[in-house]
């Protein structure tokens, strides 16, 4: 009898990442294919699906020639994917435009109508969240107002990995965690909520259907079999939204257990097994990828993102040195940083490079340095940017706590689990201890282990974490260095009220809202769409 082999694939910003695993959870394979990302405007974030399939298919053929498996292994597959950004399908099932994606923040103008016509309370009872600039909602209700044109031919409405999924099945469906995403799901019920469509007005029949994330979503089509190298049948389960999948990889799946993943955006994410959300809605609560269970997610839009942002613009003499010395660019970094003070002399890094989502839920919110004398030499500012970080991910974490949930081990991912300095500088930060996994490639893992628990590989998802994750490094805070954070911290906390004035004066001068002709129609005065189909 053969090993039965899994397959996880993770549809992210920017590219598609996959890996092999077996029963044990050891990685037999990895693989990823990079794509771009299009910014027509200032604030805008468009990709082509196309893009999305055409890398899943390379990394597929990847993983199995480099694994040394032949694809009747694999038992079953899992897929993980950005969440809220929105691909539109026309009657023939093809994409009518470029995906608007969740980095995307031109949708103000229909955020603040959600909230204040829809309201605050509404939002609360049905969808558990209020309307930001990167959920899904809102960016329909833009095409509405600015694409009419596409907005009429709209059949269905789908999610990154719904549409990977779909490619690789011919069936339409979603998970209930990426689903929370779209501010129209009932998070509470686990289903599209009746309320929130007819006040949007949005068809219910353009929405997928939903399913639990380990449920079968699908099988492997004769086409997707001949594009990819997969055997048809193989399975594909409803798989989830990145974050969700990312606490699946990393053995969130029970409470007191909480994730801190550096990405592009950086999220803070605590596993509860109530539906019991915030009721300032500051974080979001969102469907977990384990049936019956929740979580609660605070997010730095351009965590990661902003670390990356800086190597690039002021990072080249480290680039070249690390590529002289077959080293990473960010180890070098990283190592540079480590010789600063804690707190960088009274350097601050704020990093709002695409607005600011927890806790200012802002679109208008930017980046900078505060601070800076003739004292401050690179390395401190390179110092400040990874304290500016893992500042904005605290951010995240104290209202967690104010809503009395238990913080126990916090499980790092991403970026910011990579190096010893980062790990050490979130442990002190954060006052509490944490934790690294054997596993590094969270969304993917995750998925994967969701594909196990839903081919009867494991017994359930529980199940699946004990017998694959396990912790390989812990790092308690230093309380000397934790002290002195908790001070630089407060200090964080009061430059935003401070300059909330100038970042929406900068806003209004410098990033005016296009001009789309005197056609455009205002969302309230759009008629719906069933009526203009009846």
């Amino acid at each position: 009898m053969t090993e039965q082999l899994l397959l996880g694939l993770d549809v992210g910003t920017t590219g598609v990442k996959g890996l092999i695993i077996n029963v044990k959870g050891e990685v037999l394979a990895m693989a990823s294919s990079d794509y771009p990302l299009s910014t027509p405007m200032p604030n805008w974030a468009e990709q082509d699906p196309e893009d999305w399939w055409n890398a899943t298919v390379r990394v597929v053929r990847k993983l199995t020639r480099s694994s040394g498996v032949t694809a009747k292994d694999i038992a079953g597959v899992g897929i993980s994917g950005q969440m809220h950004s929105l691909v539109l399908l026309d009657r023939n099932l093809a994409v009518l435009r470029p995906a608007i994606l969740w980095c995307d923040t031109r949708t103000d103008r229909e955020c603040r109508w959600i909230n204040e016509k829809i309201g605050l309370e509404r939002l609360r009872e049905t969808v558990a969240n209020r309307a930001l600039e990167g959920f899904t909602l809102p960016k329909i209700l833009w095409v509405r107002s600015n694409e009419p044109a596409i907005y009429d031919r709209i059949h269905k409405v789908l999610l990154p990995k719904d549409y990977i999924r779909f490619r690789m099945t011919g069936v339409i469906s979603t998970d209930v965690s990426d689903a929370s995403g779209t501010l129209l799901l009932d998070v509470r019920k686990r289903v599209w909520s009746e309320p929130m469509l007819s006040a949007a007005g949005i068809p219910a029949e353009w929405l997928p259907q939903v399913i639990e994330s380990t449920d079968i979503g699908g099988r492997i089509s004769a086409a997707a079999a001949s594009a990819s190298g997969l055997i048809a049948g193989t399975p594909v389960v409803g798989g989830g939204g990145d974050n969700a999948c990312a606490a699946v990889g990393t053995g969130v799946v029970k409470k007191g257990r909480l994730l801190a993943s550096i990405g592009t955006s950086g999220v803070v994410l605590a596993h509860i097994d109530s539906m019991k959300g915030d009721p300032g809605m500051r974080v979001h609560t969102f469907c977990h990828s384990v049936p019956r269970c929740w979580y609660l997610i605070g997010v730095v839009l351009m965590a990661g993102g902003a670390f990356r942002w800086y190597k690039e613009t002021f990072g080249q003499s480290e680039v070249l040195a690390a590529r002289g010395n077959g080293l990473d660019a960010y180890d070098v970094l990283t190592e540079e940083a480590a010789r600063i003070p804690a707190g960088s002399e009274g350097l601050f890094f704020q990093p709002y490079l695409a607005g600011e989502r927890t806790p200012h839920q802002s679109a208008a919110a930017r980046a900078g340095f505060i601070g800076a004398t003739l004292r401050h030499t690179k390395n401190h500012f390179t110092r400040a940017v990874l304290e500016g970080i893992t500042y904005g991910m605290n951010d995240s974490l104290e209202i967690i706590r104010s809503l009395g949930q238990t913080v126990g081990q916090i499980r790092l991912s991403g970026g910011g689990a990579k190096s010893p300095f980062w790990r050490q500088l979130q442990a002190d930060t954060y006052g509490s201890e944490v934790a690294v996994v054997n596993s590094s490639e969270g969304p993917a893992y995750g998925a994967a282990l969701l594909a196990g628990a839903g081919t009867n590989v494991y017994k359930n998802i529980i199940e699946a974490v004990e017998q694959t994750i396990r912790v390989v490094e812990t790092r308690e805070p230093d309380m000397k260095a934790a002290d002195r954070y908790k001070e630089f911290y407060g200090i964080y906390r009061e430059l935003y009220p401070s300059l909330t004035d100038i970042y929406s004066k900068i806003q209004r001068q410098f990033v005016p809202s296009p001009d789309f002709g005197s056609e455009q129609k205002p969302v309230l005065d759009h008629p719906n769409s069933m009526e203009k189909r009846s």
